[in-house]
């Protein structure tokens, strides 16, 4: 019970799509690639198999709300889905990061997640994550603000890296992936009264017996605009949601037809906390590294016109589960 009480507190407030919402959505133009065919289309998405490079050439300048995605992570060892050494890393994004400039609106958004990486043999990390991040917005073009560093704590994550954590006990559980909000302005569109979180029981009780403006010896002047009860408490930097799905439809289909499961999986949480902060309905998401396309499932759920890229026809034929059958328009 603990548990889920800690779930339900940290819980937004989200907007309830309802279904006239989509048809309405759904007749706006449509956003596809003007020379690819879908690998699969539903009302308010298509998903595409190629590189991600050539497919987001095929899209048009500012055209897009915001970039949500969760690229392969720089990692000595070599995982199945692909990814880069730490060393090459910021090369090789940096063409990647010049397209989500050019095809994301003045006002748009490009949300980044990476996780750590720890140095080869040693029990040291890497700095690839902040490389990368001064790359964006100290280049000379395609120039990025920083609009703000979230954390995403992962409560259910097993301890890890095994050899310095659980056999010489050396260092403490990496639990901790980092997620930087970039955006092309200075002023990106965002609205935190989207993504409220319920308030704690304690929060309740102060806004039920009221609360004493004063200067706190912290220096914060409280004033009396404090204890007025809102739709919910304003969200912090710090995303703590567990990654412990094992029974999701997207798992029941893969393990029922056979489909490989994609290893690298995001809760449904995080896209869902991005879309609903940095857009609206009707708003366009892309995700180029689509892997199980959490993102345009999310998207999709929201009222949001997306696009997905997945180099893996394994993978891209399994992510079609994210969606119900009436949903899918067409598929191979």
């Amino acid at each position: 019970m603990k548990n889920d009480k800690r779930e339900s507190a940290l819980t937004f407030l989200s907007e309830p799509l309802q279904r006239h919402d989509v048809s309405a959505i759904a007749d706006l133009k449509t956003w596809r690639l003007p020379t690819s065919k879908p690998y699969y289309e539903t009302r308010l998405g298509a998903a595409y198999l190629g590189d991600a490079l050539e497919l987001i050439r095929q899209v048009e300048n500012e055209s897009t709300d915001l970039v949500c995605t969760s690229p392969p992570f720089a990692l000595k060892r070599k995982k199945e889905y692909g990814n880069v050494p730490p060393e090459e890393y910021v090369e090789w994004f940096r063409p990647f990061s010049n397209e989500f400039w050019r095809v994301l609106k003045p006002s748009g958004s490009l949300v980044i997640h990476l996780g750590g990486s720890w140095n080869a043999g040693i029990p040291t990390k890497t700095l690839y994550q902040f490389k990368l991040l001064i790359d964006l917005v100290e280049r000379q073009e395609y120039k990025f603000h920083l609009a703000q560093d979230f954390y995403w704590y992962n409560a259910g994550k097993l301890p890890s890296p095994a050899e310095w954590v659980n056999v010489q006990r050396i260092r403490a559980k990496d639990a901790v992936d980092f997620l930087w909000w970039m955006s092309k302005s200075e002023r990106p569109r965002a609205d935190n009264a989207k993504v409220l979180k319920e308030y704690s029981e304690s929060m309740l009780n102060l806004l039920r017996n009221g609360y004493q403006a004063k200067l706190r010896p912290s220096g914060h002047d409280i004033s009396e605009k404090f204890s007025r009860k809102h739709a919910g408490s304003i969200h912090p930097n710090f995303l703590v949601y567990s990654n412990t799905d094992s029974n999701s439809r997207y798992l029941r289909m893969c393990r029922d037809n056979e489909v490989k499961i994609h290893p690298a999986r995001w809760p449904d949480r995080i896209p869902q906390f991005f879309i609903q902060f940095l857009t609206n309905r009707g708003d366009k998401v892309l995700d180029p590294f689509g892997g199980s396309n959490m993102t345009g499932a999310v998207a999709e759920s929201l009222g949001r016109r997306w696009m997905c890229f997945e180099i893996s026809e394994e993978y891209l034929n399994g992510s079609k589960f994210r969606f119900e059958n009436d949903q899918l328009l067409s598929r191979k």
